[in-house]
């Protein structure tokens, strides 16, 4: 059910739900990457917000936006807002790209080898 006052036109609850499951998704599959010894990033969540930190000292940083129904993503590469569309679609506000999709290209740009979320 759709919800004109909110940004995203979902309810609150929704947003969150989907936005915790994302962030589950990462760390789920960062700590995958631990046990298979493919590449040692260190994920760190701390409330809404989680700080991929990787071998190059580099990071990627994913963080709940609740007022705009949003996940941010800071990269190398620049600051991406990824508005929620129902289920576990996140699309970029601007080009309509994944979060996903961006994430892992980003993090694969970052870390010198293929990573895919």
């Amino acid at each position: 059910m759709s919800d004109a006052s909110t940004p995203s036109g979902f309810p609150d609850a929704d947003y969150d739900a989907a936005a915790r499951r994302a962030l589950a998704r990462i760390e789920a599959q960062v700590d995958a990457w631990l046990e298979d010894d493919l590449i040692d990033i260190d994920a760190a969540r701390t409330g809404g917000m989680v700080t991929l930190s990787l071998p190059n000292r580099s990071q990627l940083i994913v963080n709940m936006q609740p007022p705009l129904h949003e996940l941010w993503l800071a990269a190398r590469q620049g600051g991406y807002h990824f508005r929620y569309a129902g289920g576990d679609r996140w699309p970029d506000t601007r080009t309509g790209e994944d979060f996903f999709d961006m994430l892992s290209a980003c993090a694969t740009a970052q870390a010198g080898q293929p990573l895919t979320f």
